[in-house]
């Protein structure tokens, strides 16, 4: 290594050269580097989704789902089966291990799925895909008080206008019905023409397809031959011919039948601020750039205004690129002012040309590690941007220990060549071994498991990134520079001022070290079993802190964002229109908030944006979901806020509990829940009941939700156990089977007339739009229309439905869920972490009430869902990389070293790191979150590195022939200064983030308060501690030579004396 080093001190062009290169790199990829909030995750799930319209969600779970799950059930790779069985639709998610192959896993799915060939004749061709999570770019709603079709039309041509431009790929329509052509037929029609749903179908097909006709060859050429009848618009179906009389007249279906060519019949219903509306939503795939995305929809927007007809309103609703560029500036305005603290720290303690090349090295790796960021396929996210603010101060600390040891050489003297050789060199070894374990306590960090684990790779891998660059700039381009600086002017040359300000600065560290730190230092090495003792206190009492719940942890914090929901859901089977004054009641208290929100400010001012309501679908919150949420028993109601700056600071949590206090109890609602959270990583409470007894089960859940709700904090309690829609369940008489009619042909004929016969399906533009035959809907709103259908016999008689039928009233379920087979029932809820953690109350409840629940029901098993889940695989994954990077660690000390005990005494600052860590929390007011353990695991690699600076110069001192207790006094008083400075340079390089208030980035700062203030804590423990505990090994080491040298001793002796003893004897019998 010196060679090398001195290699680049002669060659200062090959150093230029280095450093031009990574700059220039850097700089030449960061416009090519895509820009997203946050990376894009690969998922290991597989959705399968069966349609069986009409079905009840029973229906579904015998002859759908059940039959997918034995099928798949065994294959490799598959960790567990979630199944939903609901009204019309067959959804299981398949979670992956992640490990496996997806790609083969993806394969033998589809080959046991497609290979089922006992589905019930009415669903329809399974889908089998690999869910893949896009990022939203943009929601734009289009409102104003027109018709659906309208709207839905507009959307469409906006949704075609965007995808011409070649920046934008994904633009999808939401809240918007399918089209449908609904012909619809009197059953007193159908009679009177002895017509039937079946034969009406088949003219309808026969009539409207297209039919190649193959080729003809003749002398001139080859002509294709076609046949073109495919029928697409509702009125050209009413010239098709269903009959054909004796007398040669044709009976078409507009003379018995009315064509509506509308939507398909389910409820949905969606206002946005007060009228009509649909949305479209863009979404950003593959290398698409989310700001360039954006742009290109503003461009577009601003220029369609003009065209749109009147009173209709084309706005933006959600904006994520708006939250990326708010995250970035942030975490930018952050990094600068971190930048520019560590420039005058730095200053302060080293000449100031050293301090600015000391400091070069920071864009200097950060350029380096962009210019990898394509090679890696790393993105500009703000996860990236996490990683560069949090090895701001870090990434200087190698070149700190090198520039301050260049620097001592210079001022005592010695020319600027060899000063930067023998400085450079003397410290190599402990820095590059110091960035190394650096590395490896940011390892665990890459690879953490669950849903949010592949989020933070990005952070471990910019950090990583970064810290080589750093290496490769301290030990060859730094020296360089420093070497050839030109020779130091005398003080009256310098400025003064800056001259002064260093030279006082220099003469009170000096004064500090004489007079306060090395008669310190000899109290250490005088009672260093005592300062052992004390230290070893303080992780007692700690630990006592931790156990007494003094610190409060939690996975995953409150994550604020600009929009408030509030979740109505209404018993099965409840009528839109009932549902529909229910979300009123809501939209009258969202408007109560506004006042409250607004008081004091004008109408331009106002901190409530718009206002959305959704009936008979969920609104979607960007999160991966399986299954959703429809129905016209479902309501939600969304208040977007303006941003968070522009609010005055306005807490959006303080504000969804107001609107809750606000609404009345709305009559009947089995759930009405408030949020205003961004993202989360699933319910914090969710505790899975599993078993086969349904009844059970419901009890069960019932008993668990009472137990919860005594719990402070606890509020809206749900469970997924909830009666379906009243079902009329239809059974064949036996004197039926003597007229020839079958269990199929009853069902096959109430579902034609009621649901409808599915003709064909045509391809209208992007649109599949299917062609039913059913009655009117008058002929199918009551219980009455059941009764008196008339059911055709083989012979074509017809029979009423009553006389064939039992038909019995009773109630399902509104969706059946399913875990590895099993059925489920799910009790969920939120908590106030104000006042309780959900870690507590499961906690609690895994202790007393759950272990009870099962003795009182045999067959049923509890397990933990939604964010606890998350946390367990997350935590017992952290946990294993932190043991084996804390294994690496050891080998990277040892290594240099050559011991095997002068690890452990560098390693015993990485517990009062901890300690630090806990006392930042304590001391910022803020809880220990998931963030706040990934900061303790990578300050492991951190406070290690100056405790190898420290132990490595004493045996540099101990080789050269210095005592023991001088060699551990002068290194403490040498490395005082770039132990300070590392710590100082790492701990004010995260000061502006851990100080900020900005909404965007305190997501963050659990993270940096961890790295900075155990840091900040353990250079303490460097200077004070590990000095003792060197000496207390050296006391060891030397007690353990005396012991086995005068056993040595002892044991010669004897053998000596048994030699003497014998000799005697031996003499005689000569």
């Amino acid at each position: 290594m010196p060679r090398l080093i001195a290699w680049f001190v002669d060659n200062p062009v090959a150093a230029n050269l280095l450093m031009l290169i990574l700059v220039v790199g850097g700089l030449l990829m960061l416009p090519q580097i895509r820009k997203e909030e946050f990376p894009n995750v690969d998922t290991d799930y597989v959705q399968i989704t069966v349609p069986y319209r009409g079905a009840a969600p029973e229906e579904v779970e015998k002859g759908v789902c059940i039959r997918i799950e034995e099928a798949i059930r065994g294959l490799e790779g598959i960790r567990k089966i979630n199944t939903a069985a609901m009204e019309g639709l067959c959804n299981i998610s398949v979670e992956l291990f992640h490990d496996a192959n997806k790609s083969k896993a993806l394969d033998d799915i589809n080959a046991r799925v497609y290979s089922i060939s006992t589905f019930p004749r009415e669903t329809e061709r399974p889908v089998v895909t690999e869910v893949t999570v896009t990022s939203t770019v943009m929601e734009i709603t289009i409102s104003g008080p027109t018709d659906e079709r309208a709207l839905k039309e507009l959307a469409e041509e906006v949704r075609e206008e965007l995808t011409e431009d070649s920046r934008i790929s994904q633009v999808e329509v939401l809240y918007a019905r399918p089209y449908e052509i609904s012909i619809e037929i009197s059953e007193q029609q159908l009679r009177r023409h002895g017509l039937t749903f079946e034969r009406v179908a088949e003219a309808i097909r026969d009539a409207s397809l297209d039919v190649p006709g193959g080729s003809l060859k003749s002398d001139e050429g080859e002509i294709l031959l076609r046949s073109k009848g495919q029928l697409y618009a509702g009125r050209e179906f009413e010239d098709v011919v269903v009959l054909k009389r004796a007398d040669g007249t044709a009976l078409r279906l507009g003379e018995i039948a009315t064509v509506v060519d509308g939507f398909e019949d389910t409820d949905l219903r969606v206002r946005f601020d007060g009228n009509p509306a649909v949305m479209l939503r863009i979404s950003r795939i593959g290398d698409e750039d989310t700001l360039e995305i954006a742009r290109a929809v503003k461009a577009y927007l601003a220029r369609k205004q003009d065209s749109l007809p009147s009173g209709i309103a084309l706005v933006i609703s959600r904006d994520e690129s708006q939250d990326l560029v708010d995250r970035l500036d942030a975490l930018l305005g952050n990094a600068f002012s971190g930048f520019v603290l560590v420039v005058l720290i730095l200053a302060l303690f080293l000449r100031l040309r050293v301090a600015l090349w000391v400091s070069a090295g920071i864009p200097i790796a950060i350029l380096g590690a962009l210019a990898l960021f394509p090679v890696v396929g790393l993105t500009i996210s703000s996860l990236s941007l996490m990683g560069f603010l949090l090895v701001l101060g870090i990434v200087v600390d190698d070149a700190t220990v090198v520039g301050e040891r260049i620097h001592a050489y210079q001022t005592q003297g010695m020319d600027a060549r060899s000063a930067a050789i023998r400085g450079t060199s003397e410290v190599s070894i402990p820095v590059i071994f110091g960035v190394l374990t650096t590395m490896a306590a940011f390892l665990p960090i890459i690879t953490i498991r669950g849903n949010l684990g592949s989020f933070f790779a990005a952070v471990g891998v910019t950090v990583i990134l970064c810290l080589s660059f750093s290496l490769v700039e301290s030990q060859l381009i730094l020296p360089s520079h420093l070497a050839h600086r030109r020779a130091r002017r005398t003080s009256a040359q310098r400025e003064g001022r800056v001259a002064g300000i260093q030279d006082a600065v220099s003469n009170w560290l000096e004064r500090l070290i004489a007079n306060h730190y090395n008669p310190l230092m000899l109290k250490v090495v005088e009672y260093r079993y005592l300062v052992c003792a004390i230290g070893l206190g303080c992780m007692i009492v700690m630990g006592g802190m931790i156990a007494g719940e003094r610190i409060v942890f939690q996975y995953f914090p409150s994550v604020e964002g600009d929009r408030l929901y509030a979740t109505l859901t209404m018993p099965e089977g409840t009528s839109a229109e009932v549902t529909q004054r229910a979300a009123r009641r809501l939209e009258s208290s969202a408007e109560r908030l506004r006042e409250r929100l607004d008081q004091g400010r004008s109408a331009q001012e106002s901190v409530v944006l718009h206002t959305m309501t959704s009936v008979g679908k969920r609104i979607g919150r960007g999160t991966l979901e399986f299954g959703g949420s429809e129905g016209s028993n479902y309501a939600e109601v969304l208040i977007e806020l303006a941003p968070y700056r522009e609010r005055g600071g306005m807490n959006s949590t303080e504000a969804a509990g107001l609107w809750r206090d606000l609404t009345a109890r709305i009559p009947d609602a089995l759930e009405l829940a408030f949020t205003a959270e961004a993202f989360s990583a699933g319910k914090p409470i969710d505790i899975q009941l599993r078993g086969r007894d349904v009844a059970q089960l419901g009890a069960a859940a019932a008993e668990l939700r009472a137990t919860l709700q005594s719990y402070d904090g606890v509020f809206d309690l749900s469970d997924t156990f909830r009666a379906g829609k009243q079902e009329v369940l239809l059974a064949i008489r036996p004197e039926a089977e003597l007229l020839g009619l079958s269990q199929r042909d009853l069902g096959t004929q109430v579902r034609q007339a009621f649901y409808g016969e599915e003709a064909q399906r045509v391809q209208r533009g992007r649109d599949d739009v299917r062609v039913m035959v059913r009655f009117p809907e008058a002929e199918r709103a009551s219980l009455g229309d059941l009764e008196n259908l008339r059911i055709r016999t083989a012979e074509g008689a017809e029979v009423p439905s009553l006389s064939v039928a039992r038909m019995v009233l009773g109630r399902g379920y509104s969706t059946i869920n399913r875990v590895d087979g099993q059925r489920v029932i799910s009790v969920r809820g939120d908590v106030d972490r104000s006042v309780n953690t959900p870690e507590r109350v499961l906690a609690s409840i895994a202790k007393t009430e759950l272990p009870r629940i099962a003795e009182r029901y045999p067959g049923i098993s509890f397990a933990l869902a939604g964010e606890a889940e998350d946390r367990a695989e997350a935590m017992k994954g952290l946990g294993e990389m932190s043991l084996m990077a804390l294994l690496i660690i050891y080998a990277l000390l040892a290594i240099p070293l050559r011991s095997y005990l002068q690890p452990l005494v560098i390693m015993s600052a990485i517990p009062f790191g901890f300690i630090g860590a806990l006392l930042g929390h304590l001391l910022m007011g803020i809880d220990l979150v998931f963030f706040s353990l990934l900061g303790i695991v990578a300050l492991s690699g951190v406070v290690v590195n100056a405790s190898l600076v420290l132990v490595d110069y004493v045996n540099q001192q101990r080789r050269s022939g210095m005592e023991l207790v001088p060699a551990v006094l002068r290194a403490g008083a040498v490395r005082f200064r770039p132990i300070l400075l590392t710590s100082a340079t790492t701990f004010f390089g995260l000061a502006p983030l851990m100080a900020t208030a900005n909404v965007s980035t305190t997501l963050f700062v659990p993270m940096a308060v961890s790295l900075g203030f155990g840091v900040l804590f353990a250079t303490g423990v460097t200077l004070l501690l590990v000095p003792a505990l060197y000496l207390i090994v050296d006391d060891f080491l030397r007690w353990a030579r005396r012991h086995f040298a005068a056993d040595a001793a002892a044991e010669q002796l004897e053998r000596a004396a048994a030699a003497l003893e014998a000799s005697p004897g031996e003499n005689s019998a000569n």
